[in-house]
């Protein structure tokens, strides 16, 4: 992602994929977090090696994941984990499934499913309807 790939004024990111047939780069925009558009605006970060704060675009991003790892005190991870996450966490706010797909930047529905492919708390509340029913029956 490049400065240019940031809206600031409309609050979005563009964010490019290659998953479709041809490898071509498709754009789309992602609308950005009130957090996230407090953190580009202000676009000041602690550079390790000048050991000083520093106005202006982000220039190590190969360590700002290991370092938010270990401010949050989680075990690393990389930046292909962020969707799946991402995904999980609008299920289970029960953002609908069209709404997660086009975030994600997916065709097909089937890729969002694969996505959520962990059991939330929607279909546990489902299995729940067959609890009274086990209780009238015999097995």
């Amino acid at each position: 992602m490049e400065w240019s790939d940031v809206n600031l004024e409309e609050q979005f990111v563009v964010l490019y994929t290659r998953k479709k047939r041809g490898g071509h780069l498709t754009p789309r925009k992602v609308p950005m977090t009130q957090k996230l558009f407090e953190v580009l605006s202000r676009r000041r970060y602690w550079d390790r090696k000048k050991k000083d704060w520093v106005e202006g675009p982000y220039q190590d991003r190969k360590r700002i994941m290991k370092t938010l790892c270990e401010n949050a005190k989680v075990r690393l991870f990389s930046f292909s984990c962020s969707p799946h996450l991402g995904a999980s966490i609008l299920d289970r706010a029960n953002v609908n499934i069209g709404s997660i797909q086009r975030l994600l930047g997916h065709e097909n529905r089937t890729t969002t499913e694969i996505y959520l492919h962990s059991i939330g708390e929607a279909e546990r509340e489902a299995m729940k309807v067959f609890e009274p029913s086990r209780a009238k029956s015999h097995t």
